[in-house]
């Protein structure tokens, strides 16, 4: 009998009989759900590539002939057949298994891909590479179909098509990313399966076909492309893949398996989600598949709400996402707004130019993007958005540290990059209401692009102002006051407790949330002469952040009290708890008044005269400055 206990390198699959397959799959199987249900983690996708992964490794010699798989959220079974069974229970936890492929791990991690529609331009370079070197290995790039909707894929496969080595690019074929998939490149994979008479096989993924999959289509995108197709292929039925995937390796030249697969195959609670087939999931209870606890509102579900409520006011308002209605918190817009809400597929470039053509033509576009893949899209954001001064609004999601997503997905870099496009205005709300506040101000600005961003975390309890002066929102104002602290998003609750520790030791801070923090605005170098310190907090790397506009802005105003940034290294964070994150980096209550600690160093602690201070009052401009 086939045991995982026994597999301690990928080869050892390969000596499995037929029955023992069965066995190891529903093995691996009951490895996932037990696991992910109590780690979180990607779930849907690694239930659905079982058997396809275990096909993979008694066909190909990996690291030898490597296997890429794109996104590297579908590569947990290959972690297990690769070495790491015993330590799959760390998933995603601090100093356990990455939620991805990483280099560090193991040899069998090639790549760490956790972005979509890079595997076949890995692929079509390792064999370049290869090739140089005068060496004959196979790669082998695992494909979903909807990182095929991304157009790096497809610049990828303008050059395989003409290469003529030896790459396997198999098509995993479930319909969906984390929703079904959209444009046409759906319907045409449904074509194909049609053509070659294997329609039962989407429908219920039955049946091993015994004849000669190979095609030589004409009609085909891939075939016109130059590439080799074999399929389709049911992704369930090993010995079926092993055929096919024995044939692309012998062939010798670029070749598509395609294979149609279930996402969530195996566990009812994900086979009958409508949603995301389980794609991504917290920790749950196995029995149900309900979450083990009721959580929070998230910031997620915050700007759902609101842009619902603007939708309802503005009909120039449309929303768009790259393949991420659902997550991004679009599905309620799109629900009740159809006409208005666009799924791009994962292409993030696409989708911002698109939207500067909405905005072209009269609309306010949304974009609902993850912060970290903005930056797929930075050039979009400079010249076709930013060049042309349009009202784009980007909503941020997982800003910041996210936590066990690890460093591909910390979205650490926005502040940064957006800041040095011409006429952009970011907001970072520091609680639900000034979500809502900021987003209908983002809505309202028709002189250029707007960005908001906000945590994967529970939205913030609602802090208000005890003032507010010309845009800024003072949080905490006591008399002669030393240092100020400019709180950034969601780091005003972490400056008041440093404020509140301070105190405790003589150290008098204001607390301000400048609400817009790019372009600085300039009345933060007033309310500065009354201290005598600044120390900026923001959850975002320090080079080319905030802080460091803060400090420009203050040199080109002539206000020469000294600034001390507090945020994050220009560095790739690893995974971990979002508040074990935050407190290694310095970014909470302790870090901040050691922060400020260390600043007053070398300066006396005697009060900045009242004098200095501007005059507050208690109302004061709102909206982008």
């Amino acid at each position: 009998m086939a045991s995982l206990g026994t597999l301690t390198r990928p080869g050892d699959v390969r000596s499995l009989r037929p029955p023992e397959l069965a066995e190891l799959a529903q093995e691996l199987r009951e490895l996932l759900i037990d696991t992910v249900c109590r780690t979180g983690g990607h779930l849907g996708p690694n239930l659905g590539v079982v058997e396809l992964t275990i096909a993979l490794h008694r066909v190909f010699d990996s690291p030898q002939e490597p296997i890429v798989f794109d996104t590297g959220h579908q590569a947990y079974v290959h972690k297990v057949l690769t070495g790491r069974r015993a330590g799959f229970g760390t998933l995603r936890q601090q100093d356990g298994l990455s939620g991805y492929p990483n280099r560090t791990e193991s040899r069998h991690d090639m790549v760490e891909n956790s972005h979509a529609s890079t595997a076949l331009s890995y692929a079509d370079g390792l064999s370049k590479g290869f090739a140089l070197r005068g060496e004959h290995r196979t790669v082998v790039a695992v494909v979903g179909d909807g990182a095929m909707t991304g157009g790096l894929a497809w610049e990828a496969l303008n050059n395989l098509g003409a290469s003529g080595r030896p790459v396997v690019i198999v098509l995993n074929d479930n319909g969906r990313s984390y929703a079904p998939t959209v444009g046409g490149l759906p319907r045409h994979l449904r074509r194909l399966v049609e053509h070659q008479g294997y329609a039962d096989v989407v429908a219920r993924l039955g049946g091993t076909p015994t004849d000669d999959r190979e095609v030589a289509d004409p009609h085909s995108l891939f075939g016109a492309l130059g590439l080799h197709y074999l399929g389709p292929v049911d992704g369930h039925d090993v010995l079926a893949l092993e055929d096919a995937l024995q044939q692309a390796r012998e062939h010798g030249r670029p070749t598509v398996v395609h294979c149609l697969t279930r996402k969530g195959l195996g566990y009812r609670p994900a086979e009958t989600d409508e949603h995301d087939r389980m794609h991504s999931v917290g920790k749950l209870d196995v029995a149900t598949g309900k979450p083990a606890s009721a959580g929070a509102r998230s910031w997620t579900q915050v700007f759902s709400d609101a842009l619902v409520d603007l939708g309802d006011r503005h009909t120039d308002v449309v929303a768009l996402s790259a393949a991420m209605v659902e997550p991004t918190g679009l599905a309620p817009f799109a629900q009740r707004y159809p006409e208005r809400c666009f799924d791009t597929g994962i292409a993030e470039q696409h989708t911002v130019t698109s939207a500067a053509g909405l905005a072209m033509a009269g609309a306010h576009p949304v974009v609902a993007v993850y912060a970290t893949f903005l930056g797929r899209a930075f050039d979009q954001a400079l010249l076709d958005v930013g060049l042309h001064r349009l009202p784009v609004t980007f909503v941020l999601d997982r800003a910041g540290i996210t936590g066990p997503d690890g460093p591909s997905h910390h979205g650490i870099w926005d502040l940064a990059m957006l800041s040095i496009v011409p006429g952009m205005h970011i907001a970072a709300p520091r609680d639900a209401t000034r979500l809502t506040e900021e987003l209908t101000e983002a809505v309202a600005h028709t002189g250029g692009p707007t960005a908001l961003r906000f945590p994967k975390a529970s939205a913030s309890e609602d802090t208000p102002a005890v003032a507010c002066w010309r845009g800024l929102d003072l949080l905490h104002r006591p008399a002669r006051p030393h240092v100020l602290l400019v709180a950034v998003g969601p780091m005003a609750q972490p400056a008041l407790a440093a404020a509140h520790q301070l105190a405790e030791r003589g150290i008098r801070c204001t607390v301000v949330d400048p609400r817009w923090v790019h372009p600085v605005n300039h009345s933060l170098a007033d309310l500065a002469a009354g201290h005598r310190l600044v120390v900026t907090v923001e959850d975002g790397i320090r080079e080319g952040g905030v802080g460091t506009h803060v400090a420009q802005a203050f040199t080109d105003l002539g206000c020469d009290v000294p600034v001390r940034t507090v945020g994050l290294p220009v560095d790739y964070l690893p995974h971990g708890s979002r508040a074990n994150l935050l407190s290694r980096y310095g970014l909470d209550a302790d870090g901040i008044a050691q922060a400020v600690m260390i600043g007053l160093e070398d300066g006396e602690l005697d009060a900045a005269p009242l004098d200095g201070q501007p005059h507050l009052h208690l109302a004061g401009h709102r909206g982008v400055s």
